[in-house]
């Protein structure tokens, strides 16, 4: 796989994570009910792991070359993953949000395929680090459904 074709799989990636952390963001504003103050925590964590690895995503992009998308226009274009509903109940953000993990890591996992065939190390080893990160993160939020 060409450098281009990482930088435009990364750019999707990239998109996916800043929509999961505006919606992980948007359901710690808006969780309510009786697990509030642990959801509300688990949550605030969750979007500031992920502000951390939309930073990380865009400089790798950077690292290869390319142009980081940095637009709400650009994201909404490459992004798979929907908008939440403030007004859902709890349990339905926690699923929502273990999905969209598990949507992150099928994508992560393609990609660091094409990066190990492609003898990229940098770009596999971010994706390895964010690879777990997430899957620990799915187990967190699958754990805390009632």
């Amino acid at each position: 796989m060409s450098t281009n074709a990482l930088i435009t799989d990364l750019s999707k990636l990239l998109a996916d994570t800043y929509a999961l952390y505006l919606k992980t963001q948007n359901y710690h504003w808006h969780v309510k009910g009786p697990n509030f103050k642990t959801l509300h925590e688990l949550f605030e964590d969750q979007y500031k792991s992920l502000a951390e690895a939309v930073d990380d995503v865009a400089e790798r992009i950077l690292t290869l070359g390319g142009q980081a998308p940095a637009s709400f226009s650009q994201f909404n274009e490459l992004s798979e993953i929907s908008d939440g509903n403030s007004k859902a109940d709890s349990n339905t953000m926690v699923r929502e949000l273990a999905g969209d993990h598990t949507k992150l890591i099928t994508r992560m996992k393609q990609i660091l395929e094409s990066a190990q065939k492609a003898n990229d190390e940098g770009t596999v080893a971010l994706l390895s680090e964010r690879i777990a990160e997430h899957e620990k993160t799915h187990w967190m939020l699958s754990a805390s459904q009632s």
